[in-house]
């Protein structure tokens, strides 16, 4: 199939940091292109770029779209289409090439071509929570001026291509993690897309809902004739899903080419991780026939959670493990104090005596929340504050800033950063980091205040197997 894009010695940098340096590659017409890399390899810099909705100061070498463009209406088609009528107007389609890294954002072309690519963010739920599922479509649909009965056909049917016809009426918020992952890709379909990018997709996922969304995407790739870029940093997932894979590391191109060969390099990196004895003592957390019920007009009663029960002791790891929407999050709540169950009992030990969770107040569960720290799987940071005040000030912690800065180091470094960049990270601002970085920042702000407790919900979600 023909060249769709040519990226040629391509250099993206922010302030002083070069994140993509001297990156070439091709994607071909309908190709699936996986791109590999660790947290931080640039991977999500190099998808906006070719989004091409943005503009970047410190942009150098070339982004190509080699396109077909029809010149009556200036629709934009694949290049195997050069020289067919449109499909729009009847008029002729023609070859043209565009640099999106001169190309201004406001130019006619660039624009045309924009409307013909679609994007599944990372982390990212772009979603109407209080609407229906088939209202959240019909609503995409509306906005390229398609509306009425045959809105609701369209609507109806996209929800059918990603295999979601069973929640058409529910409430979008209701929806489980890949859920609303294939409601993104159908609202994405509305555009008839050309290319397809994909930011980590199913990062967070568990890995049987993450096959489900994978299947989504493979299927509406090939329906709509779709070139696909998907990055992640599950080789898995690259492995999978890939014609052809490249590896991305430190915004440098490793590698290119044969998925499997190139997932088996990344993961040499990963060697053999040392597994450390640690003592266990007495129970400390206890949950008692645990239930949480919800009543959903949609769905009626909701079990959550359903007559659980389970000991934690005092230094132990215990890991919560199921598939979306099994009610692992919900369990973390319960043993925060941040939910109270409908029936049953959670306790948590300090000192001595055991706290009831469902007892609010100081004197009941707030003697204990003090002690336990919670990373949510859905986490924010301050997005207005850099990363010293997100570890220090903003959660309260009042100490000398000699004394905060090395005790933000030593915890950064515990959350996996090196010193060198842990020292380089304290002063940018939340949306100077990855999605991985900002994780961990994250973490690191649970950890500074050393909690006996810690309670982590998917905390290693958007981070590669190295980090």
């Amino acid at each position: 199939m023909p060249i769709l894009i040519e990226i040629k010695n391509l250099n993206v940098g922010f302030d002083d940091t070069n994140v993509l340096k001297d990156v070439s590659l091709t994607v071909n017409e309908g190709e699936v292109l996986g791109i590999l890399g660790k947290s931080s390899a640039g991977k999500t810099v190099l998808l906006h770029v070719l989004r091409g909705v943005e503009e970047f100061e410190h942009i150098s070498g070339q982004v190509l779209y080699h396109v077909g463009r029809c010149a009556r209406c200036g629709y934009i088609e694949p290049p195997s289409k050069v020289g067919k009528p449109c499909v729009k107007c009847g008029g002729t389609v023609e070859h043209v090439t565009a640099d999106f890294a001169t190309l201004g954002i406001h130019d006619p072309l660039r624009k045309d071509i924009t409307r013909r690519i679609a994007i599944m963010l990372q982390r990212t739920f772009a979603l109407y929570g209080d609407e229906r599922v088939i209202v959240n479509v019909m609503n995409a649909l509306m906005e390229i001026g398609e509306s009425g009965p045959d809105a609701i056909h369209k609507a109806a049917d996209l929800l059918d291509q990603v295999n979601l016809s069973h929640r058409m009426m529910h409430v979008a918020r209701e929806l489980s993690g890949g859920e609303k992952q294939r409601v993104v890709l159908a609202r994405q379909l509305v555009k008839k897309p050309m290319i397809l990018l994909a930011d980590e997709p199913t990062g967070t996922l568990d890995p049987q809902t993450a096959e489900l969304v994978h299947k989504s995407i493979l299927e509406a790739t090939n329906d709509y004739h779709m070139s696909l870029i998907i990055t992640s940093h599950w080789p898995q997932v690259i492995r999978d899903l890939s014609h052809r894979a490249i590896w991305l590391d430190d915004g440098r191109k490793v590698q290119d080419g044969d998925p499997k060969k190139i997932t088996e390099e990344f993961m040499k990196q990963v060697g053999v991780v040392e597994r450390h004895h640690v003592e266990v003592g007495s129970p400390i957390i206890r949950g008692v026939n645990i239930s949480k019920k919800y009543f959903s007009l949609d769905r009626g009663v909701v079990r959550a959670v359903d007559n659980v029960s389970f000991e934690i002791n005092e230094g132990e790891i215990f890991g919560i493990i199921g598939v979306s929407g099994a009610g692992k999050t919900t369990t973390s709540k319960i043993i925060t104090g941040l939910l109270r169950p409908t029936t049953g009992n959670m306790y948590v030990r300090i000192g001595d005596e055991w706290v009831d969770m469902s007892v609010p107040g100081t004197e009941g569960k707030g003697r204990a929340t003090k002690h336990i720290g919670l990373l949510h799987q859905e986490y924010s940071l301050y997005p207005h504050r850099n990363v010293i005040d997100n570890l220090t000030e903003s959660i309260g912690l009042d100490l000398p800033y000699e004394l905060g800065e090395r005790k933000a180091i030593y915890t950064l470094k515990t959350a996996g950063f090196t010193e060198k960049k842990a020292q380089d990270i304290l002063k940018k601002m939340p949306d100077e980091l990855s999605e991985s970085e900002a994780h961990r920042v994250a973490l690191a702000q649970v950890l500074i205040k050393e909690p006996r407790i810690l309670v982590f919900d998917e905390p290693t979600g958007t981070m590669d197997p190295i980090t």
